[in-house]
């Protein structure tokens, strides 16, 4: 399996190139998960010289016989960039491995019951979880019309479709996890419609149900959202 580097809107030069080698060690992955099919680097650049400090970008995505594995990061330059997303690709890896063996014999767990398994999951959703968490920098706001529009935008910088495979709520939750974002479109196996997770407080979920039935009426905000595993 070769690693496969591509530049979007920017070049990428060799010496770039060797060092993702380098530092995506395949045999260490391939320990990990067995069954990669590929293994896809992107390198981007942000041109707004407000993100100087973010202007380059890396994103990894692992392909296998799995659920799909991606890391992204973005730093001042694409060394820095690639050394957070390898950290988290990594990470991702060995929590998806550590599952797969620990799935025979292991219970599932309640949200109610993390804070007595999983020591300070009390302090997430509380002051505790406060001084973890670095402020954003404040981006200059101006008014377009009606919108209040942040930075340079509404711009719509990227567009990608994906092959959905019906699955179940608790694998949409798994396949969230694995790709590190807050939420995750799917296409329910049970209704066969669009649906989409999302982390709440702490260790609860949500989760949006779209329907093509004009006779379904809506009984709660989706904010109030069933929590899952509680």
């Amino acid at each position: 399996m070769d690693i496969v580097v591509k530049g979007r809107k920017t070049e990428v030069p060799e010496r770039f190139r060797k060092h993702v080698a380098e530092k995506l060690n395949l045999e260490k992955i391939q320990k990990l998960d067995g069954k990669v099919i590929s293994l896809d680097v992107e390198v981007s650049k942000e041109p707004n010289p407000r993100q100087a400090d973010r202007s380059d970008r890396v994103e990894i995505t692992l392909r296998s016989r799995g659920p799909v594995i991606r890391a992204e990061a973005a730093a001042s330059d694409p060394y820095a960039a690639l050394d957070l997303a390898a950290e988290k690709l990594d990470a991702r890896l060995r929590k998806q491995h550590d599952k797969r063996f620990s799935r025979r014999g292991a219970r599932r767990i309640s949200a109610a019951e993390v804070p007595d398994h999983v020591p300070g999951a009390a302090t997430l959703n509380g002051a505790g979880a406060s001084s973890a968490v670095e402020e954003p920098e404040a981006v200059p706001t101006k008014k377009i019309g009606s919108l209040e529009v942040q930075g340079d935008g509404p711009l719509i910088v990227r567009e990608k479709t994906h092959v959905a495979a019906p699955m179940t709520l608790d694998q949409a939750l798994y396949e969230m996890e694995l790709v590190g974002h807050d939420f995750y479109l799917f296409i329910d196996s049970e209704t066969k419609e669009p649906s989409v997770v999302y982390r709440r407080h702490a260790y609860d979920y949500g989760v949006i149900h779209l329907s093509t039935d004009t006779m379904v009426t809506q009984t709660q905000p989706p904010e109030a959202g069933g929590t899952l595993g509680g």
